[in-house]
């Protein structure tokens, strides 16, 4: 995998995108640190890209988080030897493994095959139903749209499903009325944080956690191609230190906050 380009598609908001009125260092929303948060992710390591130095601070700090994987990951391989089975068990143990080292407490395993997520009342009441279980202030998803180029089709739908099944879907007590037959109440959540955004408007500060991101995502060794000459460790510095430029912080993470009235 070339990770210098994998983290400019998802760690690293283009300054095209960024306008100077709304940009400028130091005029960014402040954001209390949730005491709850659950991080809705199509694949194995793209919460870790996108989110795990923000995971790993709010985590210290004593945040709950709580992992729903979308997909196996079972199509994300070059190696021609590889099948699909083999690669899902892979990738679930690697996920596990990289949750762990970041402290979170559970990870929910939906499995749908990568590449088949679908917009649709099965897959959207699988998130309402893990955001009502586990009532998260704050949720945390791929954002959906991108003008700068074409996103995995996972990406898009995990990202839009997870803003309908924060609201209305999870708040509503008519949407999925059987889940109240499971003991499972609504919630409202309060915010939506939007990862691999081109129009970032919330910037956290990883520097204390950029290790923890790098040690996390290296759990991921089936992503990690050595061969390559690359470095996972030197591109999530060098994005973190891209957009921290951004928001005077030595290593940021950019995202997009949607608040939820």
């Amino acid at each position: 995998m070339p990770w210098g380009y994998f983290f400019d598609l998802w760690g690293h908001p283009p300054a095209t995108m960024m306008s100077d009125e709304n940009q400028k260092k130091g005029q960014f929303p402040h954001m209390d640190r949730p005491d709850r948060a659950m991080v809705v992710t199509p694949h194995p390591d793209d919460a870790e890209i996108g989110c795990g130095g923000t995971i790993a601070g709010w985590i210290a700090q004593g945040t709950e988080v709580v992992y729903v994987l979308c997909t196996n990951g079972d199509k994300g391989t070059g190696d021609l030897d590889m099948t699909s089975t083999r690669l899902a068990e892979i990738r679930e143990v690697e996920q596990a493994e990289a949750a762990a080292d970041l402290r979170v407490k559970e990870v929910i395993y939906l499995r749908h095959p990568d590449g088949e997520l679908e917009d649709d009342k099965e897959f959207r009441g699988e998130v309402v139903r893990a955001i009502r279980q586990h009532k998260p202030d704050v949720v945390l998803t791929p954002d959906p749209i991108r003008r700068g180029f074409y996103l995995h089709r996972d990406h898009r739908i995990c990202g839009q499903v997870t803003i309908d099944a924060t609201y209305p879907y999870a708040r509503d007590h008519l949407h999925y009325p059987e889940h109240a037959q499971e003991g499972l109440e609504t919630h409202k959540v309060a915010d939506i944080l939007l990862w691999g955004t081109e129009e970032p408007d919330t910037f956290i500060d990883i520097t204390d956690t950029i290790e923890r991101k790098i040690s996390s995502l290296k759990k991921h060794v089936s992503q990690v191609s050595s061969d390559e000459g690359q470095d996972v460790g030197d591109f999530v510095k060098a994005n973190g230190l891209r957009i921290g430029q951004r928001a005077d912080m030595p290593y940021g993470e950019a995202l997009r906050r949607i608040q939820i009235r």
